[in-house]
């Protein structure tokens, strides 16, 4: 992936991705896959280990909800509460009012306040058991806008140079093990990942119908810019993967491209492969309703 010049004074210029034909594809692994199939050759401990694995893996993500939260998420969604604020999350000064969180109801499109509240939850889990998840940074659905302008095409460093700042993160950016970036195209949500631990930038569309080359760009050239201005270090990032991943979980519709999103962002901040289907939608709705009005994501 030709990406950038270490030169300084070419950073500035357009990057170019490989294109289509060129593009490298990949596929959520199974991470059981490999221990599946030589399962006769393991002693008992690491076959004891696999079995607490594999339930970890097949069930946390899949909690039932209990008949009450139901209840809740049913309450949540009636027609009475539609102007009332539901939840107020303080450190975002997010709030969520009834015809916010009515957004995940069946059939319907995912907005601004419900995927950015829930990507603050997940990064508040992510805080309360470090060991359990990767170490993440889940920016919210206006930094790709803000970093490139309405048009897409206007590229600005400085309108989010001030998003990531070790004293309002806590962290520096680049120490994260991976970077979830949402993109919403006219009424499509799809996921740009930089992966800092394996040093590749991935796009994940549940469609399979994005450009994904003037997006990877810019992100491309944003890492460069950010790690000049956070630690003044030139880096070249034209060894680092360019995927656009292929075999992972597709919508059947045309409205449940936000909540595919949210999910792909959720399985692989567990470091968990792509696990799940259209089937599995309107229970995530649900489930996600209920972690919103519950400040919690499990």
């Amino acid at each position: 992936m030709a990406v950038l010049a270490t030169n300084r004074k070419r950073r500035a210029e357009s990057f170019n991705l490989q294109d289509s034909k060129k593009r490298r594809f990949s596929s959520p692994e199974n991470p059981l896959s490999s221990f599946n199939a030589t399962m006769s050759t393991r002693s008992p401990t690491e076959c004891r280990e696999f079995l607490r694995f594999k339930s970890l893996v097949s069930y946390e993500p899949f909690l039932r909800l209990k008949e009450d939260e139901r209840a809740q998420v049913k309450h949540a969604f009636s027609r009475r509460n539609r102007t009332n604020v539901l939840v107020s999350h303080k450190d975002s000064n997010l709030d969520i009012h009834g015809t916010n969180l009515r957004c995940l109801r069946p059939t319907t499109y995912l907005n601004d306040e419900v995927i950015n509240l829930y990507l603050e939850l997940l990064k508040e889990r992510q805080t309360r058991d470090p060991q359990k998840y990767l170490k993440c940074h889940f920016f919210n659905t206006f930094f790709y806008i803000k970093l490139v302008g309405n048009s897409g095409s206007t590229y600005d460093y400085k309108a989010v140079r001030r998003w990531t700042t070790k004293r309002k993160l806590g962290y520096d950016l680049t120490d994260c093990d991976i970077i979830f970036v949402p993109i919403h195209g006219g009424d499509h949500w799809t996921l740009a990942v930089i992966n800092m631990k394996e040093r590749k930038f991935l796009y994940l569309d549940s469609l399979n119908e994005a450009d994904t080359t003037k997006i990877l760009n810019a992100l491309a050239k944003y890492l460069v810019d950010e790690v000049m201005d956070k630690n003044g270090k030139d880096i070249d990032v034209r060894s680092w993967g360019c995927e656009f991943v292929k075999n992972l979980p597709r919508q059947h519709n045309g409205y449940d491209c936000g909540m595919f999103m949210l999910k792909y962002i959720d399985f692989y901040s567990r470091g968990l492969s792509l696990d799940f289907s259209q089937k599995d939608m309107p229970y995530f709705r649900l489930r996600t309703a209920k972690e919103i009005l519950g400040l919690r994501a499990d």
